[in-house]
């Protein structure tokens, strides 16, 4: 295993070489140092601050694979760099049966384009992988920790779908979102995360259960991809919502946008200044 000191050395000189304003970080007031703040690095991996610490200073040894590959995607490391952070860590990169968290450089370069609408990308297990701030300003996914990321928890046991839907449209919904985590199943049976999702499922859930175990695979249809957003600061906004799948990468990405020039992009480009705002208040 290699010395944990040269795993974060490592960590540290990828994340002095980022541009802020490449992974959509905010860059207003004085900056000692062009590259990502540790603050913000976890805040982009989704780890503690102080976690990350340890880590770059060498006190915390044998970060999880999924520590490890969110520190990738936030560092937006490529293929051979990703590998050595792997090598790094002690581990092998994940292999082919695993389902992968990976978000290539061309999708990065796609969803910095489309920055100014909120984007949330899924892994095949429907885990949130990554989002922008303009999503977690509409959404609070910046708080969500553990399952609490994953779509399948929040759908059929947590708090639901991010748009307003009929009790008739939820259930269809959950339905769905259970077909294709049944299909991911089937195309991953090695992968020990999925097992540990599926137990976690139907100890919590009877209709969980009940879907799982269905002879009847109803995969969602498309009833069209208007969706109203209850945001608690500026009220509903209607946002149009397209999934792009990324078939090499077994991703999902979902982007809302607004039609231009109507109230909702108004009430979407205040909820995006009221949620940056949450964020900063947050990192004081």
């Amino acid at each position: 295993m290699v010395a944990d000191s040269e795993f974060g050395n490592a960590v540290r000189r990828w994340r002095d070489r980022i541009r802020p304003d490449t992974v959509g970080v905010p860059t207003g007031g004085r900056r000692r140092a062009a590259g990502l703040r540790r603050e913000e690095l976890s805040a982009l991996a989704g780890i503690s601050v102080d976690y990350l610490t340890r880590l770059e200073q060498g006190r915390a040894t044998s970060p999880s694979t999924q520590v490890v590959e969110a520190l990738a995607r936030a560092l937006r490391l490529g293929d051979a760099e990703r590998e050595l952070l792997f090598r790094l860590a002690g581990q092998q990169p994940p292999g082919a049966g695993l389902v992968s968290q990976r978000i290539p450089p061309s999708v990065h370069r796609l969803l910095a384009r489309l920055s100014g609408n909120p984007i949330v990308v899924y892994d095949a297990m429907w885990n949130v992988i990554s989002t922008n701030r303009a999503y977690d300003a509409i959404s609070g996914a910046q708080t969500w920790r553990g399952v609490q990321r994953n779509g399948v928890w929040r759908n059929v046991v947590g708090p639901g779908p991010l748009a307003a839907l009929s009790e008739e449209e939820r259930d269809e919904q959950v339905v769905g979102i259970v077909a294709d985590l049944r299909l991911t199943a089937a195309n991953y049976p090695d992968d020990p995360r999925i097992r540990r999702l599926i137990a976690e499922l139907s100890r919590a859930s009877p209709r969980f259960v009940e879907l799982w175990s269905s002879a009847d695979l109803v995969l969602p249809e498309d009833r069209g991809r208007h969706k109203i957003v209850e945001h608690p600061a500026v009220g509903d906004i209607a946002l149009d919502c397209d999934t792009l799948v990324v078939a090499g990468d077994d991703l999902r990405i979902m982007i809302y946008s607004a039609e231009p020039g109507s109230e909702d992009a108004d009430r979407l480009a205040l909820a995006l200044v009221l949620g940056t705002q949450d964020v900063v208040d947050v990192a004081r």
